[in-house]
């Protein structure tokens, strides 16, 4: 996207993928040499283009995750 400037910083995990290659990944981002953001949006395979997202600071992801801990 021209113009945003970003880091994946840490790859977290591949939630699904399309029949063209694209997955939706859950990714630690620095957007515009921002702190890091949890960040969950589909990616090309070669992490050049993106889709919409949503990006979740520490305290939002934390509070996330307590809703699907594993039984």
């Amino acid at each position: 996207m021209a113009g945003i400037k970003f880091e994946i910083v840490e790859h977290v995990a591949v939630l699904s993928e399309s029949g063209k290659g694209w997955q939706k990944e859950i990714n630690l981002v620095s957007w515009n040499d921002r702190e890091p953001k949890y960040d969950i949006r589909d990616w090309s395979p070669e992490h050049d283009k993106m889709g919409k997202g949503v990006t979740l600071s520490l305290e939002e992801w934390q509070e996330l995750k307590k809703y699907f801990r594993a039984e």
